[in-house]
This record gives C-alpha cells, structure tokens and sequence, in this order.
C-alpha cells in the first residue's frame, strides 16, 4: 500500500488528513501460465469497486478468465488497456481510501530503504534441436536468481537438477516446463556420439519474410490474436513431432439417426436437445475401453507410454475467435442425458469466450465433427499430448449393399489420425473396425431417459 499525506486549511486551523492508494495488481494464473492479454477493463477512472468485484478480462491460453479486485476503494488510476499483454506482479489499477490522523500529527519517519535486491537475470534459453551441443558445465550459471513455485521446486529436488542451469523467464522464473525442456536437452546430448555434439551445428530457421502485398492490389490487414497465435503454435508442435498416419474408413449412421428421432422429444421435454455427438461420445468411449492405447501420451523425457484409466473427451468447437477444445471428463461414466446437457453448456461457453482453461485441460482423445458444416474425409491433426484424434465428416445417403440388396444409408465418412510412434497400422485397423460396430450396433437402451 502506497500512502500519501496531504493537508487541509479549515476554519479550525490545520489538519492533516493521510489518503492511502493501494495497487492492485494481477495475480497468479495458475501453474505455467504467466502472461495473457487484456480483453476489457470494466473499471474507469473515479469508479468506486468493492474486494472481489470483477474488473478485468484476460485472455490467455485459448481462455477469457474474469479478473477480480484484491482491493476496495475509488479508482485513481489506470495502467493497462485493452490489447495490453501483461505478466503476473503487473499493476492494473491503483484505488485510494480516505482516513484521518490527529490533527497536526508529525509525520512517521520514513524508514531506512533496503538495498535493492538483485534482480534475476536469465539467460537466454538457447534453440535446441537435434544436434545442437548441449553445455553441462557445472560451473555455467544459467539463471544467477531462480524464481520458482514450490512445485516446480520439489520436481527439481527430486531429479537432482540445480535451479540455477534451468534458463527461465526474463525476470528469472523457472516453471515446470523450463524442467522437462532441460531434462529433454540432456538425454538428447547423452544419447548422441561426443564427436557428433562438438562438430555439428543444428541447421538455421529461415527468417521469415515480409511482403508488401499491396503492391499487387488493395488489401486488408488484421492482426494476429493470441488465440491464432496459441493454435498457430500448437500445430506446429503437433505436425513437427509427431509420425502422424489417418485410418480412413465410413460408417453407416443409419441407426443412430432413427434413434435421435425416435427420443429428440423426449430430451427436449427436459430442456436439452438430442443430437448426434452425444451418440459419437459413447461409442467412441467404449471403444476406447476395449483399445487403451488409443487413451495414452508418449512421456519422451522418462520413455514411458503412460496410458489413462479415465476417459476425458475433447470436442472440437468452430467459433468466430477460431478453434476451441472443450474437455468432457469421464464420459463413459456418464448418461446420454448428462452428455447432452454438458456438451451444450461448454460448448456455449467456447463461442462465448467465456469457457476456462480448467475446461480445456486434462483430456485424452479428441473429436473433431465438421458434419454440420459439411465436406468428407479430412486429416486431423492429433492434439498433443494425445496419441490420436476422429475427425467425423457429413453424413450423404448412398447405395449400400446389404444382405445381396442396394439400399439406401446415410453413410458418415470418418478419419482416424493417430501417432505411429506409439500404435502401429494393426492397432489402428482393429480401432477402426470396432468403433464402427459401436455406431452401427448402438444400444438403444442406453439412450433411454
């Protein structure tokens, strides 16, 4: 708290009267996260707000999260906009309170003024790529002031790594994924030949280029959000790490479609409405079941495949900000009611902006059903750290054979893209075949209400 004296002339003479400004500044946003950037501000100078009451909007990592006020008071200042990234410790606003001292009170000696702490300054973490030298020096200091959580802290303690080699933030702040990048450049230079690491130098990224397009014609320009940003740069992880192969194959819906028909109303009595991806969540969750290794990451730095016992499903949302991944937890526990119900919710929320990054974390497989929007077959790409993602296309009516007669079904193209690192063509194909019997084999009784 930042207090100000100032006095006052009355008729009874001199008074002095302390006013007390308090900055209220952004908190932590949770483990990994730093930095977002500022949405709106629901607060304007002269505002009085009250402890708790919200006065920000932040975006950050796919997700809008309301920022509340730690202080009371009359807004006195503003110091952020919207379009403003800031970090965790950065002030937003400044309130002030009134309180009176007695009059003609001497002012407190200020106190004496602590040398300033030395501020941590972190080295610049290095591009590291396959055959980048990796310096292991005990005597190179990385970070000469690590900032870190108590978690973050414990990992280190616990795989004997030294704070002070782990290159964090600028301000020095090391997180958990500072960890596992440093781990990962460790085994990347034991596992490769001296020799190789001292004579090899990784191959530059090309600088990207800036073309003048207009002088082609007019054009317009819009700037990058940090939405587009987040999805730009996790794509890229996934296309650039991962030995991606798409199963393709088509599904007849047929069945799927009588039975949304035969229950929509009865959902609908009930306030919910029935549509098909409920149907998809199941079947793809008790096929999941029978094939685990379609619910497991790859963990690269401790070579284990770490397969889930939960089923948490990822839904795949088209909104005007760009695509957002709502996460359903144990969906195979759950009823085909409970499912309509969240997945409209969430997915409400998404194209709202107003869904947590809680929300969006946690799950294990992904689907992606452009069906509403229409087109067939397509390549997914798999959502990291899962192993693999469905992407569902329109269903179209076509001539099927069926017991030696043409008849006419709605037949839904599918596309299965999995990492090959982890399952193998054969797993692939038997996924195939049995989510295929779940569709077509689906139980009426478990739609029931």
């Amino acid at each position: 708290m930042i207090s100000k004296n100032f006095l006052l002339e009355n008729r009874a003479g001199l008074r002095q009267t302390t006013i007390s400004f308090m900055d209220v500044k952004l908190p932590k946003l949770g483990e990994g996260a730093d930095s977002g950037v500022v949405v709106g501000i629901f607060a304007k100078e002269g505002d009085t707000i009250a402890v708790g009451q919200s006065i920000m909007e932040l975006e950050n990592e796919k997700a809008v999260a309301s920022i509340p006020s730690t202080a009371a008071g009359v807004v006195e200042k503003i110091y952020v906009k919207a379009g403003d990234r800031i970090t965790v410790g950065a002030k937003i606003l400044s309130v002030a309170g009134g309180g009176s001292a007695p009059a003609l009170a001497a002012p407190a000696a200020a106190p004496a003024a602590k040398p300033a702490a030395k501020k941590a300054v972190a080295k610049p973490a290095p591009v590291v790529e396959d055959d980048e030298p990796v310096a292991e020096s005990a005597d190179e200091i990385v970070n000469e002031n690590p900032v870190a959580s108590p978690s973050v802290r414990k990992a280190a303690r616990e795989f004997g790594i030294d704070l002070h080699k782990v290159a964090g933030d600028e301000s020095g702040r090391v997180t958990g994924e500072d960890i596992k990048n440093y781990i990962a450049r460790l085994m990347r230079a034991a596992s490769r030949p001296a020799t190789v690491v001292a004579s090899v130098a990784a191959p530059a990224k090309p600088a990207p280029v800036s073309v003048d397009f207009s002088q082609f014609g007019p054009i317009l320009k819009k700037p990058v959000t940090p939405l587009r940003k987040v999805i730009a740069r996790r794509m890229s992880e996934s296309w650039n790490s991962v030995a991606r192969v798409t199963q393709f194959d088509d599904i007849d819906f047929t069945k799927l479609g009588e039975l949304r028909k035969k229950f929509a109303a009865d959902y609908e009595k009930k306030g919910v409405k029935l549509t098909l991806t409920p149907f998809v969540l199941k079947a793809v969750a008790a096929t999941l079941k029978a094939h685990p290794i379609f619910n497991s990451s790859l963990d690269e730095v401790a070579s284990e495949i770490v397969i889930k016992e939960y089923i948490h499903l990822g839904i795949a949302v088209d909104t005007d900000q760009g695509l957002m991944v709502p996460v359903i937890r144990d969906v195979d526990k759950k009823s085909m009611f409970d499912l309509a119900k969240e997945l409209e919710t969430l997915a409400a929320k998404a194209r709202d902006r107003k869904i947590s990054a809680d929300e969006m974390k946690g799950g294990t497989f992904t689907i992606s059903n452009q069906g509403a929007i229409g087109g067939a077959h397509f390549t997914p790409i798999i959502n990291l750290p899962e192993v693999a993602i469905l992407g569902l296309g329109r269903g179209r009516m076509l001539p099927v054979v069926r017991d030696g007669k043409i008849e006419a079904r709605m037949m839904t193209p599918i596309a299965l893209s999995y990492d090959h690192r982890v399952i193998d063509g054969g797993s692939a194909a038997r996924f195939t075949v049995d989510l295929v019997k779940a569709f077509e084999n689906f139980d009426e009784a478990v739609v029931k209400i």
